[in-house]
């Protein structure tokens, strides 16, 4: 495997929500993942494209076979909202199946993936789970599962979400769920197309979930999460600290959670995984092509 790894990261983001998520975190969705991919495959080439946009489809089609993997992002769409953008975005979504790329998705792009191949996503029916998504189980399909490898019994990871998975397309594979939403991790195929999905955040730092809570700071006190803009403010001004001091046990302990969220190789599990064992090897065997 000699040549770079090429990936192409879509962005589900109105050009509004990316510019409010830049001013407080500095980049968007699919900066941040590329950001994350960097670290993991240092010498890779990031494409970043957003299929949402008028001109999505003739930048995203061209070419998508000839893409390593193709990532999905997070973003404040909602799949079940019949709009051009959406539809753009789904159609964009099956091209990536026909073509056969291996693609991933975290939050939002669960969702894309789900809709496109046939599946049902609804507004979460037990609120907005947000910060952490707690107590997170894999199925008995997800013991075995590669993209779960390494993940404990149970775990928490970043999430922050108002929408889920209602009803998975035919055929997928359910890989681990929680109290709170039913299907926290699924592996979809559809024609040649793999698509291994999850709904929390395995590429964000601890950081940009911190500045999330705030920018959704009012939705989150109409959610009951929170009492007042003072309390959202204290809470991630804890994630971010533990962020920056990953080693404070303190601030782990008062927030409830362990080294599968502090821990940056353990929080990115999947996104590592599915580098393992899908997109290596699609790589080597193109080289031997």
């Amino acid at each position: 495997m000699s040549s770079t790894a090429r990936f192409l990261v879509a962005e589900s983001e109105t050009s509004e929500a990316r510019e409010r998520r830049r001013e407080s975190t500095g980049q968007t969705s699919g900066e941040s993942y590329i950001a994350t991919l960097r670290s993991i495959v240092p010498d890779c080439r990031c494409e970043l494209i957003q299929p949402i946009a008028t001109n999505g489809r003739e930048r995203a089609s061209a070419d998508i076979a000839d893409y390593d993997a193709v990532f999905l992002s997070g973003s404040p769409i909602h799949v079940y909202a019949d709009s051009s953008e959406v539809r753009r975005q789904l159609t964009f979504m099956r091209q990536v199946f026909a073509a056969g790329t291996p693609s991933f998705g975290s939050c939002a792009g669960l969702q894309v993936a789900v809709a496109a191949a046939g599946g049902t996503v609804r507004e979460n029916l037990c609120g907005h789970e947000a910060a952490f998504a707690r107590r997170i189980a894999p199925t008995q399909a997800g013991l075995s599962h590669p993209m779960l490898a390494g993940r404990p019994a149970v775990y928490d990871a970043l999430t922050i979400h108002s929408d889920e998975v209602d009803r998975l397309p035919e055929g997928a594979v359910l890989l681990a769920t929680n109290r709170v939403t039913a299907v926290q991790a699924a592996e979809i195929r559809l024609g040649p197309g793999v698509f291994w999905g999850v709904q929390y955040h395995p590429e964000l730092p601890l950081e940009e979930i911190a500045d999330a809570l705030r920018r959704q700071s009012d939705d989150l006190i109409d959610q009951d999460l929170a009492q007042s803009q003072s309390d959202v403010e204290a809470y991630a001004s804890m994630i971010e600290a533990l962020g920056h001091e990953p080693d404070r046990r303190d601030l782990a302990w008062r927030l409830g959670v362990d080294e599968q969220v502090t821990d940056t190789g353990l929080r990115q599990t999947e996104l590592r995984n599915f580098v393992q064992h899908l997109v290596n090897p699609t790589r080597s065997r193109r080289s031997r092509d």
